[in-house]
């Protein structure tokens, strides 16, 4: 295990300096004007809140939050050059720490209101130990908002697609056998760890929580034509979006 979380490490210390000038230059299509609004309508008003981030990347949904009145943000990650990228751009209310979200321990229990895991859990070997450090971490009657890759996209293969070029169909395969799962981002091989619906589900309810709401992003039929980058989002779902409660 040890030997395959530091192979992680290295994966995402070589795609970073990608995905921060990616994020400089205005963020992935699909997380910018699809998920990014499904995730703020389900934080709700963020006032004065206590906000944890957990793999907060180069900070660009923790600055979200806080030009949105959060009165702090904690961002946790343990790529050291995203975590110097978020702090390069931070504001006051918001502070960025290197650390493994799978290990909590070195914060208060009881310190939060609402936690954010957005596309994170996915990337995490033991994604219900990230689960169960944010339920200590909550207050009573505080959220925790996870949005991931969807079990149906991270078991799929690729489109399969007609003789003009054009997709037909995307293949679902081998979703019940759970594990690492290997794709390309900017050039950059990279390991996600495909779960079934079950499998979360389990996990948040053996941490404790209670799972408020579920909801599967698409895209409006005036989203796709304005962008049709996000035409697929009305085929196959790419995101899924747990609200849990302490």
């Amino acid at each position: 295990m040890v030997k395959d979380y530091e192979h992680l490490q290295r994966e995402w210390l070589e795609l970073a300096p990608h995905w921060i000038a990616e994020a400089r230059a205005g963020g992935d299509l699909s997380p910018r004007e699809l998920l990014d609004a499904y995730m703020l309508a389900v934080c709700g008003d963020v006032t004065g809140l206590h906000i944890l981030d957990c793999g907060c990347g180069e900070g660009r949904f923790g600055r979200m939050l806080a030009e949105r009145g959060a009165g702090r943000v904690l961002g946790v990650d343990n790529c050291p050059p995203m975590i110097e990228a978020a702090r390069e751009l931070r504001s006051p209310r918001e502070n960025y720490v290197l650390g493994d979200v799978q290990d909590l321990s070195f914060l208060p229990g009881e310190s939060f209101d609402l936690a954010v895991s957005y596309l994170n859990q996915c990337d995490l070997p033991d994604f219900a130990a990230n689960v169960r450090g944010v339920y200590r971490v909550l207050k009573p009657g505080g959220r925790f908002v996870v949005a991931n890759i969807h079990p149906m996209r991270s078991a799929a293969g690729p489109w399969v697609r007609r003789p003009d070029g054009s997709k037909e169909y995307y293949i679902l395969d081998n979703y019940f056998a759970e594990g690492p799962r290997q794709f390309t981002m900017k050039n950059v091989p990279i390991t996600n760890f495909h779960r079934t619906l079950g499998t979360y589900l389990r996990g948040f309810f053996s941490a404790g929580f209670i799972l408020e709401d579920l909801l599967e992003p698409t895209v409006t039929p005036e989203q796709a034509a304005q962008y049709p980058g996000l035409a697929d989002e009305a085929r196959v779902p790419n995101f899924i979006i747990f609200l849990l409660k302490k």
